[in-house]
């Protein structure tokens, strides 16, 4: 799969150790919505994208004993859903270890997939578009700051 980049020990992302993988592209939905450029995430599409098996990383998530979570971060990881959901299979298949997703959709938009999402055991979905200007606040499922309301993690059972 193609990723921009991979965090193999990030202590920012979840309230626990995880790895975080950083997926290649978006259709920047969020600065479109706002009318200005303003992803954090910007820059990220104009870097190497590194092509690494399913199998790969899967084996450097469990090969470390500091990570109890792996991430999935933008740009977007709903931009390619095949790629997203054999990758979570084959993480499935090692590991039953939480698996956050941090998407810029809303819950709304994904009713389709969270019965797909309800197939597996351990995932937490961060909803939501990044809006400017507004104030952040706590989110207790994922143990870190969001930017704004309409951004929120939810178990997903």
């Amino acid at each position: 799969m193609l990723i921009k980049g991979i965090i193999v020990e990030d202590f920012v992302n979840y309230k626990e150790p995880c790895m975080t993988i950083e997926f290649p592209f978006c259709d920047f939905k969020c600065d479109r919505e706002n009318g200005s450029q303003l992803c954090q995430n910007w820059s990220l599409q104009f870097e190497d994208s590194i092509d690494m098996s399913y199998e790969r990383i899967a084996d450097l998530y469990t090969s470390n004993e500091i990570t109890k979570a792996i991430v999935f971060q933008g740009l977007e990881p709903y931009f390619d859903r095949k790629v997203l959901y054999e990758l979570i299979d084959t993480l499935r298949n090692k590991t039953d270890d939480p698996i956050v997703i941090y998407t810029g959709y809303t819950e709304d938009e994904l009713q389709d997939d969270i019965p797909l999402l309800r197939f597996y055991r351990n995932i937490i979905v961060k909803f939501g578009r990044y809006r400017p200007n507004q104030e952040s606040h706590y989110d207790e499922v994922l143990g870190v700051m969001l930017a704004n309301d309409e951004q929120y993690a939810k178990e997903i059972k």
